[in-house]
């Protein structure tokens, strides 16, 4: 790489090392843990690419980025933050950042992305944000995890576009989250949010009128019967000017398969202008803890409970199943804060909560070393999804959906124990080589020689 690399971040620690990466990579660096100087020397012409914090002592990195764009259009600014929320990666990418990266970050993947800032072409225009942003709006969306980060960079890049939205996740991810977000970051936040039903297909003309050109929403969409999916279909396919935006969410499918369960694939093709599937919390357990902290300060507002946890109380937050996902843990620390006499949440007071009261064993169901039979742990898996509901019955195709849940670990377990050798694996199952290939190609495993574990 060759040109100057201006880096603003107030850890020492952070400024050392991309001074280091980036002079070994034939770059000249300027570093510094202040904004002023920072802008001082953009003002002053220095630097072809700029690395910048978002928090730092003097001065926030995203708010200075309206002011470069005007002084110095062509400059590139890669801005790290440790404040892994949506709202980051939103207001970086509405404010022309030439991309984000929340920390910790991976060093050689931000050095691929200084060398493009570099490269780019130096006509490369910015302009300020259409529409500020409100530093206070809090989404619950937050994730350091490589999968919502991924979320939150595809939801950035949606905000400003017309395309249908299909969002898939199990209950309790933050489905309609994301949707709202979509919304109130876009051109047409101040025009209607509405949450359709069938009903409101039998009067299509009123419903338009009723969005007036804003972001029509229909939840778990595969549930809408034969008639309703029809009349959507016709909806959709109808000449508008300026119509309303069209999003959808389903818990029945997911983002690498070509349907819904129980939706109309003509139907599935027309909402599906963009995919997001988002991860269940038992995949992102390093969110785990920051969701946590999130939650407990939101109730601190409350003065009714402690707002500290420990940290033993983290662990075994993380070794949970969540079945519930986000919405389960949000309503668990609710309840653990009512019963907790001391100044921080400890083991016992999540015991007392999560066991769901006196003669449930509650280490075996959430400790790393369960003493418990598959048929026990399941079961008590299940039973916890169906008490989620709350007296409701779960959405139809419930078999299907458990037995994939397993039959997935299940086979990619095998992979890893057989060293990746699908003859041996299929013996190791008592299924025919080809019905796993098939089985390979259904789930969308990737099979990889590994090493085998025993």
């Amino acid at each position: 790489m060759d040109g100057t690399v201006l880096v603003a971040d107030d850890d020492r620690t952070i400024r050392t090392v991309l001074t280091q990466a980036l002079t070994r990579a034939g770059c000249r660096v300027h570093a510094t843990s202040s904004l002023t100087t920072l802008m001082r020397w953009i003002a002053e012409g220095r630097g072809d690419a700029v690395i910048s914090d978002v928090v730092m002592p003097d001065g926030n990195g995203l708010e200075m980025l309206p002011k470069i764009a005007q002084d110095r259009p062509d400059l590139p600014v890669i801005i790290i933050s440790a404040q892994n929320t949506i709202m980051t990666a939103i207001r970086a990418t509405e404010a022309k950042a030439f991309d984000y990266l929340p920390k910790p970050f991976d060093l050689p993947d931000l050095m691929k992305r200084v060398a493009r800032a570099l490269a780019q072409n130096a006509g490369h225009s910015r302009s300020e944000p259409e529409r500020p942003f409100n530093p206070d709006h809090d989404l619950p969306l937050i994730g350091g995890s490589a999968a919502m980060q991924g979320v939150f960079r595809m939801v950035a890049r949606l905000v400003k576009s017309d395309m249908p939205v299909f969002v898939t996740g199990e209950s309790g991810v933050g489905k309609s989250l994301i949707l709202r977000a979509l919304h109130d970051y876009s051109p047409r936040a101040g025009r209607p949010y509405i949450l359709a039903s069938s009903e409101d297909l039998k009067r299509p003309e009123q419903l338009l009128l009723r969005a007036d050109g804003g972001t029509i929403v229909f939840e778990e969409v595969s549930e809408l019967n034969a008639d309703a999916q029809s009349r959507l279909v016709r909806l959709l396919d109808a000449p508008k000017d300026k119509g309303p935006r069209f999003v959808a969410t389903s818990k029945n499918a997911t983002a690498d398969t070509e349907n819904a369960v129980g939706l109309r694939e003509d139907l599935f093709y027309r909402l599906s202008g963009a995919v997001l599937e988002l991860p269940p919390l038992r995949a992102r357990v390093e969110d785990v803890e920051p969701l946590t902290r999130h939650f407990l300060n939101r109730y601190s507002a409350s003065q009714i409970g402690p707002s500290q946890i420990s940290d033993t109380a983290v662990d075994m937050l993380r070794a949970h199943l969540w079945p519930g996902n986000v919405r389960e843990l949000e309503h668990l620390l609710g309840r653990v804060r009512l019963i907790t006499d001391g100044e921080e949440i400890s083991e016992s007071d999540l015991q007392a909560v999560m066991g769901g009261g006196a003669g449930k064993p509650v280490a075996t169901k959430i400790a790393p070393h369960r003493t418990e039979t598959l048929s026990e742990s399941v079961s008590d898996h299940l039973q916890r999804y169906f008490d989620l509901h709350d007296g409701m019955l779960p959405p139809p195709g419930l078999y299907s959906r458990v037995l994939r849940e397993i039959e997935i670990p299940l086979i990619e377990i095998a992979l890893d124990s057989t060293g990746g050798n699908q003859i041996k694996c299929a013996d190791l199952l008592g299924i025919n080589r080809n019905t796993l290939r098939k089985k390979l190609t259904e789930l969308d495993i990737r099979v990889t020689r590994r090493r085998k574990l025993m």
